[in-house]
């Protein structure tokens, strides 16, 4: 509901002020949704079928990041009805009208002890990632001033604070147990790490073919459609997958997507370059749908169910600011010089050099993903301990990025 009353705000909006205000509620509505989402099939799905929840539950994630661009562009090209932008928040409505008849049959279930809510390391917490967040999207376009770096220092003093006083709080947001956790704290970092490219490669793709080289915003969405079907049949394949080569098949996925990013920088400035591109995208999007949903799993599988209310928060937290954190970096790296902020973009031939060091910087992120997921399988162990995708055999899932052992239920 709260999201709901968020997009309608949003479209409504008469002014810059009350767009921000309602993009507010509207985030503050999707927070509430994600961690409950994960909390759910942790505690209401077998554990045989968890892997196959929870990797569907990483595809659709994945895919709806990579669907929300495309359809926007879409329909802003499309203007229906002279609605222009505002068709972007509108056909949120009846997607989230959806989610609400649907959620309307799950089983009421209740924990085996009453949960407070860490009001004031929530507080605290929101305050250092808006902190950190806020000079991330707006302080290109403003110049770098003095309360960017004021800002990025308060975000280090409240995530400070917030990580050294989770011990002396009696129902912490997040239990001290998952942080000092190494394969908790590693998974964590995979998520946060491959989010940081992967927005910021879809944005830098739209930013370009749009700002540079003169693509309609439907021309721009239809360019990168590839990537986003490709990443359906990706998401599909990640539950055998990950079954079988555990993390072997995160960095591989990573590996696949460095390499279109490279490959895309050269394809970029040409026409019949731009021709040849789909089939390079459509290779990095199945390795991005791969990575997506056999990420969640890997992270999520094995934690017990004590500790899901507080785990399950992290990865989509890790997700979200590695967006924002990514596509900053990426705008550094494609805008070296403050006159191209102003003016929306160098000539064409120094906007392609400008693309190509973005791609190598994306590429960067990536082998760096690849890098951060290769001790995994050291720290996950063996993946036959793993139910299959069928569901075939018993056992629960006890392996996968943050361990089954690692919290205590308190």
């Amino acid at each position: 509901m709260v999201f709901t009353f968020g997009s309608v705000t949003c479209a409504a909006a008469p002014d810059a002020g009350w767009l921000i205000a309602a993009r507010l509620v509207q985030d503050a509505g999707s927070g509430l949704v994600a961690p409950q989402v994960l909390s759910l099939i942790r505690t209401g799905v077998s554990p045989q079928r968890r892997p196959r929840a929870l990797a569907l539950y990483g595809a659709t994630m994945g895919v709806a990041s990579l669907a929300g661009p495309l359809i926007g562009g879409l329909l802003v090209g499309a203007d229906l009805f002279g609605t222009d932008w505002r068709a972007v928040f509108l056909v949120t409505v009846p997607v989230a009208a959806l989610s609400l008849a649907g959620a309307a049959p799950l089983p009421r279930m209740r924990g085996t002890h009453e949960q407070r809510v860490d009001w004031a390391g929530a507080t605290v917490a929101t305050t250092g990632f808006g902190a950190l967040v806020l000079p991330c999207a707006l302080g290109r376009e403003a110049g770098r001033p003095w309360w960017t770096w004021a800002s990025f220092a308060t975000a280090a003093a409240a995530l400070t604070c917030f990580t050294l006083t989770l011990r002396h709080r009696p129902a912490p947001l997040v239990h001290p147990s998952v942080l000092r956790d190494q394969a908790a704290r590693r998974g964590v970092l995979l998520v946060f790490v491959f989010n940081a490219g992967v927005p910021s490669f879809t944005y830098l793709l739209f930013l370009h073919l749009q700002s540079a080289l003169g693509y309609p915003a439907i021309s721009a969405a239809l360019a990168s459609a590839p990537f986003a079907a490709a990443a359906v049949l990706g998401s599909h394949a990640a539950p055998a997958l990950s079954h079988r080569l555990s993390p072997t098949v995160l960095t591989a996925a990573a590996l696949v997507l460095a390499g279109t990013a490279l490959a895309l920088a050269q394809l970029i400035s040409t026409e019949p370059g731009r021709r040849a591109a789909p089939p390079v995208l459509a290779a990095g999007g199945a390795a991005f749908g791969l990575f997506t949903a056999a990420a969640f799993t890997l992270v999520l599988a094995g934690v017990r169910d004590t500790a899901a209310d507080s785990v399950s928060g992290l990865p989509p937290t890790a997700q979200q600011l590695g967006g924002s954190i990514g596509v900053t970096a990426a705008e550094l790296a494609y805008y070296p010089a403050p006159y191209w902020a102003r003016t929306g973009g160098p000539p064409t031939d120094s906007a392609n050099t400008a693309f190509g060091h973005a791609m190598a910087h994306e590429a960067a992120v990536f082998m760096l993903t690849a890098t951060i997921a290769l001790p995994l399988r050291r720290t996950t162990g063996p993946t036959r301990n793993l139910p299959p995708p069928n569901g075939s055999r018993s056992p629960a899932p006890r392996l996968g990025l943050v361990r089954a052992t690692m919290c205590e239920a308190k």
